[in-house]
């Protein structure tokens, strides 16, 4: 699952949805949780309901539902027994148990063949950030990707703010933020950076992608449209990335039963030939999509 830019689109909104038909995201998160107002999320399954069926979607098509603690979920997963999307999204996880106990409901509605994938948001809530380390233990079935959020999390700990006069995430936020790296890689699955909040600033887009890319994350939410492109492009492995990754592959390649070996005046061993032989799969994948 190679799934660069993730969309929310609010489940409510006609105008919304018709514009993400022509969007270039590879997923596509229709929303039934914080976008909708509650008295909005009976129209916006209806919304759901048809705009999945329609098959219009061009990307992948991803449902969030409300969390299990919610009264919402239980119409939720009626209204999924009448469609069945590329996955769902799991807002404020507060562990595997609870992809465990989503996976069992949406076999319940899909029937027993049914093969669920789950993203959940695993850091909205104080116990979810403690639980982080189970996922990669119990390896849930259905387990697809890990991402984390802030805004939640921020008014769970009750922080005057959640970046600092720089911009950068505060302590409690960059621990959040790479508990989620590090226990998606455990687990298996994909980790999935955070949204970017202000739509309107493409070069701080820019550089969050950057920075998220360089560290291990395999793609990021968006809530506009125009955040696309650029979190596209940033996922995507560039000429020279590629060029360097051959190098190194065919360095190996040409020093069979070497550790280590000297590239351009800097020392290359096992660690790089595998990140190597990961730039060129990710490319490889994208460019058979």
């Amino acid at each position: 699952m190679i799934l660069r830019s993730w969309l929310f689109v609010p489940g409510d909104s006609e105008r919304k949805l018709a514009k993400a038909v022509d969007v270039s995201a590879d997923a596509v998160i229709l929303d039934l949780e914080d976008s909708v107002l509650a008295e909005r999320r009976d129209a916006a399954r209806e919304l759901v309901t048809e705009f999945i069926n329609s098959g219009s979607a061009g990307s992948d098509c991803w449902v969030r539902v409300n969390p299990l603690e919610s009264a919402d979920v239980h119409a939720d997963l009626r209204m999924l027994g009448n469609v069945i999307p590329c996955g769902v999204m799991l807002p404020k996880a507060s562990g595997p148990a609870q992809v465990a106990t989503l996976r069992d409901a949406l076999v319940g509605v899909w029937g027993p063949d049914a093969s669920p994938r789950i993203v959940a948001i695993a850091t909205e809530t104080p116990a979810g950030v403690f639980a982080m380390g189970e996922y990669g233990r119990q390896q849930p079935a259905g387990l697809a990707g890990l991402t984390w959020g802030a805004e939640d999390l921020a008014a769970e700990l009750g922080v005057l703010a959640n970046r600092d006069s720089a911009g950068h995430w505060t302590a409690p936020f960059q621990l959040a933020r790479s508990l989620c790296l590090m226990a998606a890689r455990h687990a298996g699955v994909e980790p999935i950076d955070t949204l970017f909040a202000d739509f309107r600033d493409s070069d701080g887009l820019r550089e969050s992608c950057a920075l998220a890319r360089r560290d291990g994350f395999s793609g990021k939410l968006a809530i506009h449209p125009d955040q696309v492109a650029i979190i596209n492009e940033q996922f995507t492995p560039g000429s020279d990335e590629l060029d360097h990754a051959q190098r190194v592959v065919q360095a190996f390649a040409d020093n069979p039963g070497v550790g280590a070996l000297n590239l351009d005046g800097k020392m290359v061993d096992r660690p790089h030939l595998l990140q190597a032989q990961r730039v060129l799969a990710l490319a490889a994948r994208l460019e058979g999509r």
